[in-house]
């Protein structure tokens, strides 16, 4: 396989196919569309988790301190009333049977996280604020990735208020968490980044990128998906090989936005396909 090939055969998927691969701290090796914005789906949840540990390493929380488990949250419209999570819409019944109760911030990210939970997202995001997570993307160099709002915050979105991604700015990110694990980055200490990405790694939903690699590879990644939309965002630790980013975000009819994993997704397996053809090219990014 040449990148060229694989250019040429992403040419003929219907809507938008983005990617970046490259080592992290280094330059790309192969690009795709990597500045055009996407629908930012679950992938945001990533700069919502790193806002957190910010936060906490700041000390303005404490990720261990239990939090009330609440449903209601203010809209990012000035004056709009609150709004409310459907639990029908989440990926994670355990967070919402502890609705009217408590959980630490710490065990909120990580639902975030290993099942995408909607209700964790806007939980952590209650406590950490937009203009935090505006910072990472910030610091992380992200040059049109924007997280303006909650998860179904309807009356913002209606308003324009959006989350956005592109590739390029999904593999800034996640490239200073696995450099930044080692060496001292902007975003987090190398501990905190260290946890960062034991999170990432213990994903669930492993229907994407993960599926185009052997089995136990480890991998740093999150995804995201509604109908149209399908993306994978992760950090490969290959045993033989330096790590490597790889990113593919798609808005294309090919995404059926049902549950994570369905059989007939073809977008997971058009990003199974990159991620296995990345694999096999590992030595030489």
């Amino acid at each position: 396989m040449t990148w060229e090939d694989l250019d040429a055969r992403l040419d003929e998927v219907p809507g938008t196919v983005s990617a970046y691969v490259g080592r992290p701290g280094a330059g790309p090796t192969w690009t795709r569309r990597a500045d055009a914005t996407h629908y930012a789906a679950s992938t945001m949840k990533a700069a919502v988790l790193a806002a957190l540990h910010r936060a906490a390493e700041a000390g303005a929380l404490a990720l261990d301190a239990p939090v009330p488990v609440v449903n209601a949250f203010d809209s990012a419209l000035p004056g709009a009333p609150r709004f409310a999570c459907a639990r029908d819409y989440d990926n994670d019944d355990v967070v919402w049977d502890r609705v009217g109760g408590s959980a630490s911030l710490r065990w909120l990210a990580h639902r975030m996280i290993v099942r995408s939970s909607n209700l964790a997202t806007n939980l952590v995001l209650g406590h950490v604020g937009l203009p935090a997570v505006a910072e990472v993307w910030a610091l992380a160099g992200a040059r049109h990735s924007v997280t303006g709002r909650g998860i179904e915050d309807f009356a913002a979105r209606d308003a324009g208020i959006t989350n956005l991604v592109t590739a390029a700015d999904l593999a800034a990110l996640l490239g200073l968490l696995a450099t930044g694990a080692t060496h001292p980055g902007p975003l987090a200490s190398p501990a905190g980044c260290a946890d960062m990405l034991d999170v990432l790694v213990a994903q669930e939903h492993r229907e994407d990128l993960a599926a185009g690699l052997p089995a136990g590879t480890r991998i740093a990644h999150k995804n995201g998906w509604v109908r149209g939309v399908r993306h994978g965002a992760g950090v490969v630790f290959p045993d033989d090989a330096p790590p490597y980013t790889v990113v593919v975000c798609t808005t294309t009819d090919l995404a059926h936005g049902g549950p994570s994993g369905e059989a007939d997704d073809d977008a997971c397996r058009l990003i199974a396909d990159i991620s296995a053809r990345v694999w096999a090219a590992r030595h030489d990014l």
